[in-house]
């Protein structure tokens, strides 16, 4: 297989507590378990050499590759066509349907052949703790017993396997029709060794993943153009969801550059509060009404919890069960992707005072008041204590959405979802009857207002900027129509977003910002972004701009993978960069798409 082979020549599958990318030459590539943040298994993405990876794939050359999903399911299949005959590998997890934390996870592998006749290699070298701990191999006919400390995982197959040093192979040829499969299933380390596989089984199984997936998302409302792209976003944002929380994770993978080469390789496996808070609105939209209520009921958990630092209510990110320890180290012995190093686990941002997350929690309560007001007044003087202490704490420098790491400022952004937080608090003690200082949240969020018209604004760029005293663009407000802090048809707005367009937009895509003009304390560039290219389509279509708002989603959608997914970030040559898959960028695929429905529904009418 190819030492690195592209970020987007994956798909993903999960179990809704763990996840892991198959590549489209048959190699899992990236596999931690037992959840999302816990230490690798497989990290040959991260280190070809040094982090493992399990190889299911035909031998021999002059083999093309091709991936697709199993209509509306997150399992993966993989189609090799050779000249002596066509092959499938189809790769998924059995969903967790207990909300329960579990320590046993399996990845289900199957092969058949389809004509001729196929050869199919299975290579699993396992690297556990990050390649970090070393692993004994007991080995029996076909299956495998890998143990490590903490953690022991077995390889079960229909056919015999080889030890290969610590390692094992096999292989197994296949006549039309004919089937065979492979198991590895990771448990604690007092595991013990599942049930003999058999093909029929295998394929029961994988038949009843297949079922579980199709009924879920025939649970969804959306009717509008895109449904393709719609569902994959949404089984993407399910797969990258800890069911016993609901907690949902940004991205499946850690380390993954923003630039090939560069420094800007975070830890993405953590539940962040902005990216939770507006993917209830996507699912809102969807019909999926349960999921939205879960996570809004994990939001009131920290904010009961008020873990925050220095006395805040909430820090911007927390493991999905909600511990708020995220430490951030370097794994010095992987190389990253493509040499991009250092490759990061943990992430420090945790620590960063970032104040617009009390905007994206409040519009969370908001956009889903049923769901919401489960708390009862316990849940509500929680909200309201959060609310008061922000009255005292918004008029400070933060760090803003982006992380930068290159001091605190006064970010118009934080200003304006601060104004949400105050303006949806309102709402909801008015249309609830809830017990508020509504005189003084009034105060604060009109405060807000005019100083970010104010001082946000700047004459020479006729835009709001990236923090007071810039001339820098930034594309987190493009928010602002959505939230209401401005009517999208404003002149003031309008403005804005042709300021935007002139610097932020190269092809329909968008840039969060100019690091140049703003230096962020990290060295490199980055490419365009694309949850804000996503954003940019919504303000677009909020402006009646359908024309240039289409063509802008549509040739978005040209730069999804070849099964729909998308990372954090397009490079210059178009090429996927960032973790992977994104949920931000999911989540705003599914905005975007509900908004220029709704606009283009309008404009027919």
């Amino acid at each position: 297989m190819d030492r690195y082979p592209p970020i987007a020549d994956h798909g993903l599958i999960g179990d809704l507590q763990t996840a892991a990318l198959v590549s489209s030459q048959g190699a899992v590539d990236w596999f931690a378990a037992p959840r999302f943040d816990s230490p690798s298994v497989f990290a040959a993405l991260l280190d070809h050499d040094g982090g493992g990876y399990f190889l299911f794939a035909p031998e021999g050359r002059n083999v093309t590759c091709k991936q697709l999903y199993y209509p509306d399911t997150a399992v993966v299949v993989t189609r090799f066509m050779s000249p002596d005959g066509v092959g499938e590998v189809f790769d998924c997890m059995p969903p967790d349907r207990t909300g329960t934390p579990a320590e046993r996870h399996v990845l289900l592998r199957g092969v058949r052949a389809v004509r001729g006749t196929v050869r199919f290699t299975l290579e699993c070298r396992p690297r556990f703790d990050y390649a970090r701990a070393t692993h004994h191999l007991d080995l029996q006919d076909s299956t495998a017993t890998f143990r490590a400390p903490n953690v022991t995982a077995f390889l079960q197959s229909t056919f015999p396997l080889q030890r290969d040093g610590r390692d094992v192979r096999g292989e197994v040829t296949l006549r039309p029709g004919e089937v065979a499969a492979a198991e590895f299933t990771v448990d604690g380390p007092d595991g013990h060794p599942p049930l003999p596989i058999t093909p029929d089984r295998t394929m029961e199984r994988f038949w009843d993943v297949v079922d579980f997936w199709q009924r879920w998302v025939h649970h969804s409302s959306y009717r509008g153009r895109w449904p393709g792209a719609v569902h994959r976003s949404a089984i993407t944002l399910k797969l990258l969801t800890y069911a016993p929380t609901g907690a949902p994770v940004a991205a499946a993978t850690m380390g993954l550059p923003e630039q090939i080469g560069g420094e800007r390789n975070w830890d993405y496996r953590y539940t962040w509060v902005r990216d939770g808070s507006l993917s209830v609105r996507a699912l809102l939209d969807l019909g999926f009404d349960e999921e939205a209520a879960q996570f809004t009921r994990w939001m009131g958990e920290r904010l009961q919890a008020r873990e925050g630092a220095d006395g805040e209510p909430l820090q911007i990110m927390y493991r999905v069960d909600g511990d708020p320890e995220l430490p951030e180290e370097i794994l010095p012995h992987f190389e990253g992707y493509r040499g991009s190093y250092p490759v990061r686990v943990g992430n420090a941002a945790a620590d960063q005072l970032q104040l617009d997350i009390y905007g994206e929690a409040l519009y969370a309560l908001s956009e889903g008041r049923e769901v919401a007001m489960r708390g009862g007044y316990h849940g509500w003087k929680n909200v309201a204590r959060t609310l008061d202490w922000l009255a005292d704490s918004w008029d400070r420098p933060d760090e803003g959405i982006w992380e930068t790491r290159g001091g605190r400022k006064d970010f118009t952004f934080s200003r304006v979802m601060a104004w949400v937080a105050f303006d949806r608090g309102l709402r909801l003690a008015r249309e609830h009857s809830r017990p508020a200082d509504a005189s003084r949240w009034t105060a604060a969020r009109d405060a807000i207002l005019e100083q970010v018209m104010e001082r946000g604004w700047n004459e020479k760029e006729q835009a709001l900027v990236q923090h007071y005293g810039s001339e820098v663009l930034d594309a987190s407000l493009l928010l602002i129509p959505r939230v209401g802090f401005l009517a999208p048809r404003t002149v003031s707005w309008l403005s804005t977003l042709d300021a935007m367009e002139r610097t932020l937009v190269s092809d329909s895509l968008v840039y969060r910002y100019d690091p140049a003009a703003s230096p962020d304390g990290l060295r490199g560039a980055e490419g365009t972004f694309s949850l804000c290219t996503f954003l940019y389509v919504d303000a677009l279509a909020r402006a009646e701009r359908t024309r240039p708002a289409r063509y802008a989603f549509e040739k978005m959608q040209t730069y999804a993978n070849h099964v729909g997914l998308f990372a954090e970030e397009i490079g210059p040559s178009g090429e996927q960069l960032g973790n992977f898959p994104q949920a931000f960028t999911h989540l705003s695929l599914i905005m975007a798409a509900t908004t220029l429905d709704d606009a283009l529904d309008r404009q027919r009418d």
